[in-house]
């Protein structure tokens, strides 16, 4: 069999097409963004982009969705490690912070995810389903108490936050430190800054990590003397090939668990409301029958919105994909965004439409062993969250445009204005 004819697609040299490696282009309006991974998807072969500024490391980006999907599938082809995010963990960070379960490959990270998994008991999840729904009604109920206000401080951030650390075993109060240092290390991770402000980024990043994973380690000594039944506890007690979890290792886990788990909804939310807004149609359909179109919802919301825009990996092994023959060391981009859009699986991509069916989305990765541990959890956390903000008397919108983060990881909503007025159309719930 020929193996792909190599096609020169060397983009970042100040050429007319979008060029992902210039920080600017991800300053760009979203619907641009977008646009432009459209016309990289009618092009050939994968399109190598080289950064002018950094490390200057090139790299290929997967924007078809079957291209996607197959490089998540290969782990042993397409890694993990050493990093999935830019710039890639300094080792020095790893050896004092711990290094990431997204980071790992093969037999380490089956194995760390394989006790995870075990933590989360049939018993401890049963218990979080049971309580989302009155932690999203207390919550909604705050929100209609003050009327109006940013709806990314509300129950949007609270809900994802206090169902993982319910769901952990968290104590109150230990939780303000908690969201303070999860803001802090998340504020700019994919963002580029300018000047003086980008040399504070990444020691700020790294004290706030750090200052979680004291609070981490302080509540896991407090569970090694008196466990509970709670993830912590099962965690603490948990070992890997008969070695039992570093505080590293917890913290790493601690650190991934509430960052990714918090951000990724509680985006995932503000996207939902501001599209549930801008098509009253589809709210309308949605309150109509909220339990019959509620999973189509919360999937065409992170298919439409993709809360994390890219993920990176690294080439293992010789191996063609796309039209391109990519080499051992080869620098990978897979881009949610774009293969969330690809007309050839969606139709109509760029439509909102709670009914789309089938909905294949890759808003959670793209299977494989990296496949989102928390998937189930997130859904259940909108299904809640929604069903009480569009089945009360009084009706809960967006009033104005989102406010967006300048990243080229994830599609975060900085500030979302809101209002509770106008009755429900159905009346009183």
């Amino acid at each position: 069999m020929n193996a792909p004819t190599q096609v020169s697609t060397d983009r970042g040299r100040g050429t007319a097409d979008a060029d992902l490696a210039d920080p600017s282009f991800w300053r760009l309006p979203r619907t641009e963004r977008l646009d432009a991974f459209a016309r990289l998807r009618e092009l050939g072969p994968p399109v190598r982009f080289t950064p002018r500024t950094g490390s200057r490391t090139p790299f290929y980006a997967l924007v078809r969705y079957e291209d996607v999907k197959a490089a998540s599938r290969q782990p042993q082809v397409f890694a993990s490690a050493p990093g999935v995010t830019t710039p890639e963990p300094a080792r020095w960070a790893k050896a004092l912070f711990g290094n990431s379960m997204v980071n790992m490959d093969g037999a380490e990270h089956a194995g760390l995810r394989r006790t995870i998994s075990r933590a989360f008991t049939p018993r401890l999840l049963a218990t979080a389903e049971e309580n989302i729904d009155g932690i999203a009604r207390r919550l909604v109920d705050e929100m209609a108490t003050g009327r109006s206000g940013d709806f990314m401080r509300s129950a949007p951030a609270r809900m994802p936050f206090e169902v993982i650390c319910d769901l952990m075993g968290i104590p109150g109060r230990h939780r303000a430190e908690i969201a303070a240092q999860i803001d802090h290390a998340s504020e700019y991770v994919g963002v580029q800054r300018r000047g003086r402000a980008r040399l504070r980024v990444p020691g700020r990043g790294l004290r706030s990590l750090a200052g979680l994973q004291i609070v981490m380690a302080r509540v896991a000594r407090e569970r090694r003397r008196r466990p509970e039944d709670d993830v912590i506890s099962a965690l603490v007690r948990a070992d890997v090939d008969g070695q039992a979890l570093s505080s590293r290792q917890l913290g790493a886990f601690f650190s991934l668990l509430l960052v990714a788990g918090v951000e990724t909804t509680r985006n995932a939310i503000a996207h939902g409301m501001v599209q549930l807004s801008a098509h009253p149609e589809q709210r309308a359909l949605l309150e109509s029958d909220f339990d019959r179109y509620a999973d189509g919802a919360v999937d065409e919301i992170v298919r439409h919105s993709t809360p994390i825009i890219q993920f990176r990996r690294t080439v293992a092994a010789e191996h063609a994909l796309g039209g391109r023959v990519f080499l051992p060391g080869d620098k990978v981009m897979l881009l949610y965004a774009s293969a969330n859009r690809d007309a050839s699986v969606f139709a109509g991509p760029d439509t909102f439409d709670i009914t789309r069916s089938p909905n294949p989305h890759l808003g959670y990765g793209g299977g494989g062993p990296h496949h989102c541990l928390g998937a189930h959890l997130a859904r259940l956390e909108m299904k809640a969250l929604f069903r009480e903000l569009l089945t009360r008397p009084e009706r809960v919108r967006a009033v104005g445009e989102p406010e967006l983060v300048d990243s080229n990881f994830d599609n975060r909503v900085r500030s979302l204005p809101f209002t509770f007025g106008g009755i429900h159309p159905n009346g009183p719930a």
